[in-house]
């Protein structure tokens, strides 16, 4: 049996060239930098990897491209559709290119239910083979899974065997669930890193998230599982400005993007169309703020 997941597992931003076709010269930099900075894991085809606006031979082409560079660490790839039937055609895409598992949030629906959610779910695992990672994210879903719900989905659909959870106030509701499934669903904070020190106080595995500065959240994660809060909370505390700076609602995406250009790890940091790029002040301020944390020499 696979090890359970846990620790950092890095959300991939999407690299375009000015042309906004793919990059995949600044993916393979991409995944370099997950695996040199102690990531256990990486995601790619999420909300930062701008899935959304990819076609499907353009997601073929990231997800292959990633796994093909993952040098052993496990790749979860965003396989989220409209549709039951979609999510499933994507998914045993992912798992015929190597993905380690899917990661999954409900899809859009008029007025949501449990049951179909469920059912979603339940009809997505009798497909494939590989474990599931629940995205919890209502801002982008519209479906609310209440923790008693999250338990009822870890009992009834085995392979779904992880929680992405991007619900706030995330601490209190991991605990929630916690006190229901215990250690069998790892949870892994989203959300930029914001409440990673008090979700993993709570009992986080660790945290799926894009945040530019990935060193700092194994870190963080580190420490924490060596009892050492004081100095993680240190580290938190000092770069948890950068973390709201770069997880606005709206330009958070071309913000990362940025961060990862000025970093020298991808060329461009251009958002695809309709997505809004950042204007020179807002990049301004994000310099400053890295200066200000410390976190410019690295």
């Amino acid at each position: 049996m696979a090890e359970k997941f846990s620790g950092v597992h890095w959300m991939l931003a999407t690299p375009f060239h000015n042309d906004e076709s793919i990059d995949t010269e600044s993916i393979v930099n991409l995944v370099d930098k997950a695996v040199s900075s102690g990531c256990q894991g990486m995601v790619c085809l999420g909300v930062t990897g701008e899935a959304a606006r990819l076609t499907d031979r353009e997601r073929y082409q990231v997800a292959n491209a990633v796994i093909q560079r993952s040098q052993g660490l496990p790749v979860t790839v965003g396989t989220t559709a409209g549709s039951t039937a979609a999510a499933i055609e994507r998914s045993k895409e992912a798992q015929e290119l190597g993905a380690a598992a899917v990661m999954v949030s409900p899809p859009p629906m008029g007025k949501p239910n449990p049951d179909t959610v469920l059912a979603h779910y339940s009809r997505l695992a009798d497909n494939i083979g590989i474990p599931i990672v629940v995205q919890d994210y209502p801002s982008t879903s519209g479906v609310h899974m209440s923790p008693e719900f999250v338990a009822k989905l870890a009992s009834n659909v085995p392979a779904a065997q992880y929680l992405k959870l991007e619900d706030p106030p995330t601490p209190p509701k991991i605990s929630a669930i916690r006190k229901l499934v215990g250690d069998d669903m790892p949870i892994f904070g989203g959300l930029g890193g914001v409440f990673l020190l008090e979700e993993l106080a709570r009992g986080s595995a660790g945290a799926m998230t894009g945040f530019a500065y990935p060193e700092v959240l194994v870190d963080i994660c580190r420490q924490m599982a060596e009892g050492d809060k004081a100095k993680a909370e240190e580290l938190f505390t000092r770069c948890l400005p950068l973390m709201l700076f770069e997880f606005q609602e709206g330009i958070g995406v071309g913000i990362r993007k940025y961060a990862l250009q000025s970093r020298g790890f991808i060329e461009n940091s251009k958002v695809r169309h309709p997505g809004p790029n950042p204007t020179d002040e807002t990049k301004e301020e994000f310099l400053r703020l890295v200066e200000s944390t410390g976190l410019a020499t690295l």
